[in-house]
């Protein structure tokens, strides 16, 4: 029996009804370690195999499910807090990721779990923003001085805001990766191409190529990858209504080369497509390979290290050198966010911070 159990059930999800009781009792721990669970459900519910589910797992599933539709109901009357909020600035709010997906009704929604809404709002807007979400309960939950000059004078967004009644979490902002990383996309731009939701105004989502270069850009530069494989999920969906129309993967391209991710966005695809089975056409990837500095001789140990981080979701199915892969990723995320000068004091003061909180 493979223990990827979770790999093989995204990959050909029409072998999951004739699974095992015991295969689907690992499938339902690795699906729940990497919050896919309920992103089972929905493709059962689309594909029409759900009722083919033993009746122990399909509870499982069916939990997760309402679960989701939870989450997402918090999400939309979280948002109707948000717009009250900031109605009155007159400025397009973008959201982005999880609460994009879901209050614009993407297919990349179904059964997408997430802890916080993301927002990005003009650079020069910030402050009023901040104000206006303290006005109405959102305070940061940052209260230490090196954290705030971290945020304030590095990150690209504000110290993380909770709601001090419902701890509802808002990360604000100004762009998709901090000044001091090493590509440059443009905040402005991307705020500037987003489309409008005229149903929950003031806010928009980015436009499917931002979105798409958003999603790669969050796996592949923070170094994060505890949710690797979900967010490698969120890019499949993306990505699906492309097809093998040419046009739209040129616009992707173009816009990647315009916006300075175009390393990112072949990282992204070339891991789909190796983890997920994602058919990427071969032009793409080669107009991506072509553009300067997209692919380089260290891609030989850094596609690897993508895969195999984010197959390991769950102990039963972590592939061998997986610690060590989301280590070096988590390093080479720093690294791409700042130089060396600020980012060696900053990590000796989170190490020093963390022994003094376990002394």
């Amino acid at each position: 029996m493979s223990k990827e159990l979770l790999l093989r059930a995204l990959r050909r999800p029409a072998e999951l009804p004739a699974r095992r009781a015991r295969d689907w009792d690992l499938l339902i721990r690795q699906a729940r370690q990497a919050q896919l669970l309920a992103h089972l459900h929905a493709m059962g519910e689309q594909a029409g195999w759900l009722d083919a589910v033993p009746p122990s797992p399909r509870w499982h599933l069916d939990a997760a499910a309402l679960q989701a539709e939870h989450l997402h109901g918090s999400v939309n009357r979280e948002l109707a807090a948000v717009a009250k909020a900031l109605g009155a600035l007159n400025q397009p709010v973008v959201l982005l990721k999880g609460a994009a997906y879901v209050l614009a009704g993407l297919p990349a929604a179904r059964g997408r779990q997430f802890s916080d809404i993301d927002l990005l709002v003009r650079r020069e807007r910030l402050d009023e923003v901040e104000r206006a979400l303290f006005l109405h309960g959102w305070v940061s939950t940052k209260t230490d001085a090196y954290d705030q000059r971290y945020y304030r004078r590095w990150m690209h967004e504000l110290p993380p805001l909770q709601h001090s009644a419902r701890g509802s979490i808002l990360d604000v902002h100004h762009n998709i990766l901090p000044d001091t990383a090493r590509h440059h996309p443009s905040g402005e731009r991307l705020i500037t191409a987003a489309e409008p939701l005229p149903a929950h105004p003031p806010f928009a989502i980015p436009s499917p190529e931002d979105r798409i270069l958003h999603c790669a850009t969050h796996l592949f530069c923070e170094g994060e990858f505890d949710h690797g494989l979900r967010d490698l999920v969120d890019l499949r969906a993306l990505v699906a209504p492309l097809g093998d129309d040419p046009a739209q993967w040129q616009r992707l391209t173009e816009r990647a080369d315009d916006m300075d991710l175009s390393r990112p966005l072949y990282h992204g695809l070339m891991t789909a497509r190796a983890v997920l089975g994602v058919t990427v056409p071969p032009e793409p990837l080669e107009a991506l390979a072509r553009g300067s500095g997209t692919t380089r001789p260290s891609d030989r140990w850094l596609l690897p290290l993508f895969r195999t981080a984010v197959r390991g979701v769950h102990p039963s199915c972590e592939p061998r050198g997986a610690g060590l892969a989301r280590w070096l990723l988590y390093v080479r995320g720093h690294y791409l966010r700042m130089p060396l000068h600020l980012l060696l004091p900053h990590l000796t003061r989170k190490a020093l911070r963390g022994r003094e909180a376990h002394a």
